[in-house]
């Protein structure tokens, strides 16, 4: 049974069931038991008593509809509340491949409806698009499936009465691929890898610049993954990694992506991060990394959000390429309740050679870290400055 094959195959089963009239939650939920049968089914062969246009070997896609548009029927008829559908009973599909229209994309903008939550709209792209289980989903996010299940519902229920072919916002289905990209993973989903899964499938669908930046700047980042972590667990700085790791593929792919996406001279927030990865990317030894151009292009970055968290990503570039106390200069202008505020001043203050301050504010950072690594790591450099202070 291949996996990727039923992923891959979910959001057009979902799309033809939508356009045939089935409701977008009735529909997907029909998906999920189709996607079931197919796991029970699939690696012994057609199910008993199939037709030939039911062999899932030959048409995969659609045995899928068909086992799913019978599942929604199933439902319509055993729900007295819903016989407004009763027409639909009657309208099984005629035999014969199933249509080659592609919906990945309305589904993308109808589960990153801006009527839902973030959380919810993650859930439900990778339900409904992604072709995860309930189960999986809530195994990556570590909560539990009951949980999951009743965010699901609640997604569904809020986008049931929209309709299919609505056009959406692309900034939101960007910015809920960059919230699965950022989940990192967790037993045995990696959202990382799903993000980038995702994110290649909406590039193919869409030709869009912030797209192609998206997908920029997930390569870039991903493409450092296996040296951010020490055998132990515990984390590596960026200027402590072994760059050997880095995967030079997944760099090249990434910076070849962004040189084309740049070159349509259409400037986004994704493309410019990841034009920040490419730089660090480019630099073979830590102290070659171009930091001039580094602030050049958070200039940029902070001009199209005008983020307090990039300018204070920022305040560290300028440190690096001006020096600490340039550094301490632009981060005084920010709130220093900010999320890693305490982490970036003590990290400036070390370079400047206040080892106290910085111990200080290392252990500070800590306790608001929102994650037991970054926990660690704060802790054991407070550490480190605390002997240093004492020796």
């Amino acid at each position: 049974m291949d996996e990727n094959l039923l992923r891959s195959l979910t959001p057009s089963v979902l799309g033809i069931l939508v356009r045939r009239g089935a409701d977008f939650a009735a529909a997907e939920d029909a998906v999920q038991d189709a996607l079931v049968e197919a796991v029970r089914v699939w690696p012994s062969g057609p199910s008993p008593g199939s037709s030939g246009r039911e062999d899932p070997i030959r048409d995969p896609k659609g045995w899928l509809v068909t086992v799913a548009w019978r599942r929604f029927l199933d439902a319509t008829r055993a729900d007295a509340a819903r016989r407004r559908r009763e027409d639909l009973v009657d309208e099984e599909p005629a035999p014969g491949p199933a249509p080659a229209v592609d919906d990945t994309l309305q589904l993308y903008f109808l589960c990153a409806h801006p009527s839902l939550t973030p959380s919810s709209a993650v859930a439900l792209t990778l339900r409904a698009v992604g072709g995860l289980t309930t189960r999986q989903i809530a195994q990556a996010y570590l909560v539990p499936e009951t949980t999951m299940a009743q965010r699901i519902s609640r997604a569904k229920r809020t986008v049931s009465g929209v309709r299919f072919d609505q056009p959406g916002d692309v900034a939101t289905v960007l910015r809920v691929l960059y919230l699965v990209f950022n989940e990192g993973y967790s037993g045995d989903i990696d959202l990382a890898a799903e993000a980038i899964r995702l994110t290649r499938q909406l590039a193919a669908a869409i030709d869009h610049p912030e797209v192609a930046g998206l997908l920029a700047l997930m390569l870039l980042h991903h493409a450092r993954r296996a040296a951010r972590t020490a055998p132990d667990g515990s984390l590596v700085p960026l200027a402590d990694q072994d760059r050997g790791r880095w995967d030079t593929g997944s760099i090249a792919e990434g910076v070849g992506i962004l040189r084309a996406a740049l070159a349509r001279d259409r400037l986004g927030e994704f493309q410019a991060q990841a034009a920040i990865g490419a730089l660090h990317a480019d630099a073979p030894i830590p102290e070659e990394t171009d930091w001039v151009q580094i602030v050049e292009w958070y200039d940029e970055l902070a001009r199209l959000t005008d983020s307090p968290v990039v300018r204070l990503n920022r305040a560290v570039a300028v440190g690096e390429a001006d020096g600490p106390r340039a550094g301490l200069a632009a981060l005084a202008s920010l709130d220093d309740s900010l999320p890693r505020y305490a982490a970036v001043a003590a990290y400036l203050h070390e370079r400047d050679g206040d080892l106290t301050t910085a111990a200080r504010l290392y252990a500070e950072a800590a306790l608001k870290a929102t994650n037991l690594a970054e926990r660690d790591h704060l802790t054991r450099q407070a550490a480190r400055l605390n002997t240093r202070g004492r020796s």
